[in-house]
C-alpha cells in the first residue's frame, strides 16, 4: 500500500510540474509545492471566486464581522471550509515571517509595520490572508507574482 501511495504521489508531482499555474504560484513567498498542489486541486482557477477576499473567506482566513446599533468590530477568523489549505497558508506565513529580517521589499515592510502594533499570531493570520489574496490574483490573472508592485 505504501508503495502505491508513493507511486501515485510521484506521478501527480510529474503532472503538476508541467502545469504553468503550479510554477507561477510557487514564486509567491510562503507557497511551496504542497500548498501550490493543494490550491490547484481545490479551486477552478478564476471561475469559482469573484475576488481574492471571497477566496480568503472560503479558506477561512477572514475575520467574522459583528455589528449592532452603535458597535461594530471584527472578531476571530471564520475557519470556514478548507482547513487544510488554511493550515498550509498559515505555516507558509510563519516561514515568511522568519525570513523577513532586514529585507526592504513591500511585503517585508508591511509585515514589520504590523509587528509594531499587533500580536504575532494576528500578524501571521493577516499575512496568510494576504498570501491567499495574492495566490488568487496570480491564478486569476495568469501573471507572475511581482514582489514590489
Amino acid at each position: 500500500m505504501n508503495e502505491r501511495v508513493k507511486e501515485t504521489t510521484e506521478r501527480s508531482h510529474e503532472v503538476l510540474k508541467q502545469d504553468i499555474h503550479y510554477k507561477r504560484v510557487q514564486i509567491i513567498p510562503g507557497i511551496g509545492p504542497i500548498t501550490a498542489a493543494e490550491t490547484i486541486a481545490a479551486i477552478d482557477t478564476d471561475k469559482q471566486f469573484k475576488n481574492g477576499r471571497q477566496f480568503a473567506a472560503w479558506i477561512g482566513l477572514t475575520p467574522k464581522h459583528y455589528a449592532s446599533g452603535e458597535h461594530c468590530h471584527m472578531g476571530r477568523i471564520s475557519k470556514r471550509r478548507n482547513g487544510r489549505l488554511r493550515s498550509l497558508l498559515i505555516h507558509g506565513a510563519r516561514a515568511v515571517i522568519n525570513w523577513v529580517g532586514d529585507k526592504t521589499d513591500k511585503l517585508s515592510c508591511w509585515i514589520k509595520q504590523l509587528f509594531t502594533h499587533k500580536s504575532p499570531i494576528i500578524v501571521i493570520v493577516a499575512l496568510a490572508n494576504k498570501l491567499a489574496r495574492i495566490l488568487w490574483s496570480v491564478l486569476s490573472r495568469g501573471e507572475n507574482y511581482q514582489p514590489n508592485c
